[in-house]
C-alpha cells in the first residue's frame, strides 16, 4: 500500500497548482484504500511477481475518489471522512473538475497496463458506475423504491468497482478463466456487503466514527434497504413516517431513528450483508491458501463487523 501511495502521489503530480492541491488534501485525508487494497491481495494470491499491481491499484483509487468529488457535489455533502469534503474547501467547480481530471489520469494509466482485458474491465466499471449514479438520482425522494430498484443502484454504483479491482488482480496474474470468474464474483458480493452495512451506520454510527454526518442518507432523500423495511413491515404510522421522510428529505429524525430500531430493519440488513460476505468466501474457497487468500476471507467479516 506504500507502494500504491507513492504512485498515486507521483501521478497526481501537475503543472496545474489546484490539481495538486486538491488532490493532495484528498489523498492526505486517508480512507480504507479497501479497493486498491483487493488489487494487490488477489494478484498475490494467485502468486503474482512484479509491479502492474501498484499502477492498477493506483488507476482503481483514482476512479474511486473522481465518483467521491462528483458525489459529494451532486449531494451537496460537507463532510467526508471526518473532515471537510473537497467542495466544501474548494468549492464544486474545482471540485467537479478535478474529478474529470482523476478520470482522464486513470485512463491514461490504464493503457501502461498495456492489457486489454484490463482496459476492457476498468472502462466498462466507470460506464456501470456512472449509470448507477443516475440511477440513485431517479431514486431519491421516490417512497416506493422496490428493493430490487434499490439493490440495482448497489451493484452499480458500489459493488462493481469491488468486482473490478479484483478482476483485475487476477488478470495481471495470469489466473485461469475459473479463478477470474471467482475474483469478480467475490469483490462483486464483498462490494454489495460494503454498502448494505453503509446502511446500517447511517441509523448506528456514531458521526465521529463514520467520518460523515450521520442521517445523510435520509437529508437527501436516498431510499436504502433499512428504510424500504421499515415501509414494508412496519406499522402504518411508520411507513407513512418514513415516506414522508423520503419524499421531503426533512424528519424529526429521533422518530425515524425509533421506527427503524421498533422493527427488524437494521437485522434484516445486516443479515443480507453477512449473506453476501458468505457468497464471498465460497468464491475463494478452493484457491490456494496463503497469508493473501486468509486475509481475504477475512476482509468478509470486516465488512461486514466494521462500526466505521
Amino acid at each position: 500500500m506504500h507502494a500504491v501511495d507513492t504512485v498515486i502521489r507521483a501521478r497526481l503530480d501537475s503543472e496545474v497548482v489546484l490539481i495538486r492541491t486538491i488532490g493532495e488534501y484528498i489523498v492526505s485525508g486517508g480512507g480504507k484504500r479497501m479497493r486498491p487494497a483487493l488489487v494487490l491481495m488477489i494478484a498475490n494470491a494467485l502468486g503474482y511477481q512484479g509491479s502492474k499491481h501498484h499502477l492498477l491499484a493506483a488507476v482503481v483509487e483514482f476512479i474511486h475518489t473522481a465518483t467521491l468529488l462528483h458525489d459529494d457535489v451532486v449531494d451537496e455533502s460537507d463532510m467526508r471522512r471526518g473532515r471537510s469534503t473537497a467542495n466544501a474547501v474548494f468549492g464544486n467547480a474545482a471540485s467537479v473538475l478535478v474529478g474529470d481530471y482523476l478520470y482522464s489520469r486513470s485512463f491514461e494509466m490504464m493503457v501502461e497496463s498495456d492489457s486489454m482485458p484490463v482496459m476492457s474491465i476498468l472502462s466498462n466499471a466507470t460506464t456501470v458506475i456512472a449509470e448507477g449514479e443516475v440511477l440513485q438520482l431517479l431514486n431519491v425522494h421516490d417512497p416506493d423504491v422496490s428493493l430490487e430498484r434499490y439493490l440495482q443502484v448497489v451493484r452499480y454504483k458500489t459493488a462493481k468497482l469491488f468486482e473490478a479491482a479484483a478482476e483485475v488482480g487476477a488478470i495481471i496474474a495470469g489466473a485461469t478463466p475459473q479463478q477470474q470468474t471467482q475474483a469478480a464474483a467475490y469483490g462483486r458480493h464483498v462490494g454489495t456487503a460494503f454498502q448494505l452495512v453503509d446502511d446500517v451506520l447511517d441509523y448506528t454510527g456514531d458521526a465521529g466514527e463514520l467520518g460523515k454526518n450521520v442521517g445523510d442518507d435520509l437529508r437527501e432523500g436516498k431510499p436504502t434497504m433499512p428504510l424500504i423495511r421499515v415501509m414494508e413491515t412496519g406499522t402504518p404510522e411508520q411507513r407513512q413516517l418514513i415516506q414522508d421522510a423520503i419524499r421531503t428529505g426533512e424528519a424529526d429524525f429521533a422518530a425515524v431513528a425509533q421506527a427503524i430500531q421498533a422493527t427488524d430493519a437494521l437485522e434484516y440488513t445486516r443479515q443480507a450483508a453477512r449473506n453476501e460476505a458468505e457468497l464471498a468466501r465460497q468464491a475463494l474457497q478452493d484457491w490456494p491458501v496463503s497469508v493473501y487468500q486468509k486475509n481475504l476471507i477475512e476482509f468478509c467479516s470486516f465488512a461486514v463487523d466494521r462500526n466505521h
